[in-house]
């Protein structure tokens, strides 16, 4: 079954415990985290207040994804404030390498995510440094845009990619997730699936977690 991450970008901002409480009991494994800049992406969400606040009742991993410039500056903050596995941005990473080496230095799993735009032939000399690799099956920045469906060649390129290099490297997937697209990814090799609007947009987001997990 797959891991489901319900992404707290797509929560009501003013009732944000009462969605962490739903997520707790509800058959989710993970919280997905979305830190937005306004500049490596146009929105802008979390910040480190927030995310201490969501840490005083999340009873599951904290996956913090860093949509932000220049994210090694941070590194060591958002895993002093609860984050169980960070990731970032090659887009947004000079030095690539050196940020997941201090990402797993603060204690946390390390990530790479990839935009739509990026080829994952680009992580060939990276993927054994890599808990989790993440692929953007949107654009950054926003919640409840389309699925856009390359992203399955994607994953498929990636897991062969594990396999050929005898990793245990998780694929994660973040953007249009539901039923249907979550079981085309799934079938494809997917590990992992970030669902935010499907979920707490759903009249009942305990059934469509529990839906997901089936996949």
């Amino acid at each position: 079954m797959p891991i489901i991450a319900p992404s707290l970008l797509a929560s009501d901002f003013a009732n944000l415990q009462r969605d962490i409480e739903m997520v707790n009991a509800s058959e989710a494994d993970w919280f997905h985290i979305d830190v937005m800049d306004g500049v490596f992406v146009p929105n802008i969400s979390f910040g480190m207040p927030v995310i201490q606040a969501i840490k005083k009742h999340a009873k599951k991993t904290m996956d913090v994804h860093l949509m932000i410039v220049q994210p090694e500056r941070y590194i060591e903050t958002f895993a002093k404030i609860g984050a169980d596995i960070i990731t970032v941005h090659h887009e947004a990473c000079t030095h690539l390498h050196r940020t997941l080496a201090q990402i797993k230095e603060a204690g946390c799993k390390a990530g790479v995510v990839l935009n739509p735009a990026t080829p994952v032939s680009v992580l060939e000399d990276v993927l054994v440094d890599c808990d989790m690799v993440l692929l953007m099956s949107v654009n950054p920045g926003y919640g409840g845009q389309k699925f856009i469906y390359k992203t399955i060649h994607k994953v498929k390129k990636l897991k062969a990619m594990i396999k050929e290099q005898g990793l245990d490297t998780m694929i994660e997937i973040d953007g249009g997730v539901n039923l249907e697209t979550g079981q085309l990814l799934v079938d494809a090799g997917a590990d992992a699936l970030v669902a935010g609007s499907f979920v707490f947009g759903n009249e009942d987001p305990l059934a469509t977690i529990a839906k997901l997990k089936k996949l």
